[in-house]
C-alpha cells in the first residue's frame, strides 16, 4: 500500500487499456471459452471473458504483459463481471471465488515479473470490480417503478465474495469501476470496508463512475458533484470517470471533479465514441493529443484507457504522462 501511495506523489500513474478489446483479437470460439474443463458444460459460455482466466490463462497473461511493456504502472484483473450476479447469466455462480482469485494471481505474477526487471518502477495490480448488470436504485420495468431486480444486500454479499478473492489472489488495490448506479457502488464500498475490518487490513480503493451521455449525469441521474458527495465518506486513493465517453467529451466532467475534491483524480476514457458498427476509430496519436490537455490543465493523477484502447494507445499516453507532474492535491 505504501508503495503506491509513494508512487502517486512522484508521478502520474498509468493504468492499462481495454481487456475486452484485446481479447476480441483472439477470435476465441465457443470451444476456446470452454477449454477442456468445461467442454461438456450444458450452457453456452462464449462471451464470458472472465472465464478465460481459467480456460485461456496464457492469453490473459499476454494482455497484461503487453500493457506493462507499453508503460502501464497498473493493470486491472480480468474480473469485470466477476460476481455471482454477473456469472448467473452463464450459470457459473459457484466459480466466482476461483475466477477472481486466478485472475488476480495471473496479474500479480506478471506485475512481479516487471517489478523485478525494474525495481525503481514497481508495477501494481488493481482488482477490477464492475457494476453488475442490475441496478439497485431503478426499476428495469417501466410499468412497475417500485420493482428492483437486486437488493443492496444481494450486492453487498456478492461484492464481498469478489473482494476477498481479489485480495487473496494478490491485488494491491481495488478498482470499483464503470459505476452507473451509485447505490451499487456503495454496496461494493460497504463490502470492501467489511473485509478490511474483518481482516484488519488496509487496501487502497479507486472509484470510477460513468457519465453516460451529454446530460453530464450517471445513468441513475446523479451529477458529478452528487456522485462525489455520495462516495466521499470512504477514504479513497482516487475518484474519477471511465467509459461511455471519449477523452474530449469527458474533460469537462473531470474539471468539475477536480475542483471539488482533494482525492487523487483518475480517468480512463474510451478511444473516442463508437462508430455505426460499434468500433472505436480514435488513433493512439489522436488520443494522446487529448490526454495532453488533461495534463496541461493539472487534472489527473492516474490515466489509462477504456473501450477501444490497446497497448499502442497506452504507450503514447504513458509517453506524454511522463513529461508532466501529477495533479497537485489541495486540501478542501
Amino acid at each position: 500500500m505504501s508503495r503506491i501511495n509513494e508512487a502517486i506523489k512522484e508521478r502520474i500513474l498509468v493504468l492499462d487499456g481495454a481487456m475486452g478489446t484485446m481479447l476480441q483479437r483472439y477470435n476465441f470460439s465457443e470451444a476456446d471459452f470452454r477449454g477442456e474443463r468445461f467442454k461438456d458444460f450444458p450452457h453456452p459460455l462464449k462471451g464470458n471473458n472472465d472465464l478465460l482466466s481459467l480456460t485461456q490463462p496464457q492469453a490473459i497473461r499476454d494482455v497484461h504483459r503487453q500493457y506493462f511493456e507499453a508503460g502501464a504502472d497498473i493493470v486491472e484483473t480480468n474480473t469485470f463481471s466477476g460476481t455471482t450476479i454477473g456469472m448467473a447469466d452463464y450459470h457459473l455462480e459457484e466459480l466466482v471465488y476461483e475466477l477472481n482469485y486466478e485472475s488476480a494471481r495471473i496479474a500479480r505474477e506478471v506485475a512481479d515479473e516487471f517489478t523485478a526487471k525494474n525495481p525503481a518502477k514497481p508495477r501494481f495490480v488493481a482488482g477490477s470490480i464492475g457494476p453488475t448488470n442490475r441496478m439497485a436504485s431503478m426499476s428495469p420495468d417501466v410499468n412497475d417503478p417500485g420493482y428492483r431486480a437486486v437488493t443492496f444486500d444481494d450486492l453487498r454479499i456478492a461484492y464481498k465474495q469478489q473482494t476477498e478473492a481479489l485480495i487473496d489472489g494478490g491485488s494491491d488495490l481495488l478498482l470499483v469501476e464503470t459505476i452507473f448506479d451509485t447505490l451499487n457502488a456503495k454496496a461494493a464500498l460497504f463490502a470492501i470496508e467489511e473485509v478490511k475490518e474483518e481482516r484488519n487490513i488496509e487496501i487502497p480503493i479507486m472509484v470510477s463512475g460513468t457519465i453516460t451521455d451529454a446530460s453530464g449525469r450517471t445513468l441513475s441521474g446523479q451529477t458529478v458533484e452528487a456522485f462525489l458527495i455520495s462516495i466521499s465518506h470512504i477514504p479513497l486513493l482516487s475518484v474519477g470517470f471511465n467509459c461511455a465517453l471519449g477523452a474530449d467529451q469527458l474533460k469537462p466532467y473531470l474539471q468539475r471533479l477536480s475542483h471539488n475534491t482533494s482525492f487523487n483524480i483518475s480517468a480512463h476514457p474510451n478511444a473516442g465514441l463508437p462508430n455505426a458498427f460499434g468500433q472505436y476509430d480514435q488513433t493512439p496519436e489522436e488520443m494522446q493529443v487529448l490526454i495532453r490537455e488533461y495534463l496541461e490543465d493539472n487534472l489527473i493523477n492516474i490515466i489509462g484507457g477504456c473501450c477501444g484502447t490497446n497497448p499502442e494507445h497506452i504507450r503514447l499516453i504513458a509517453e506524454v504522462a511522463s513529461a508532466y507532474p501529477p495533479r497537485t492535491v489541495v486540501a478542501q
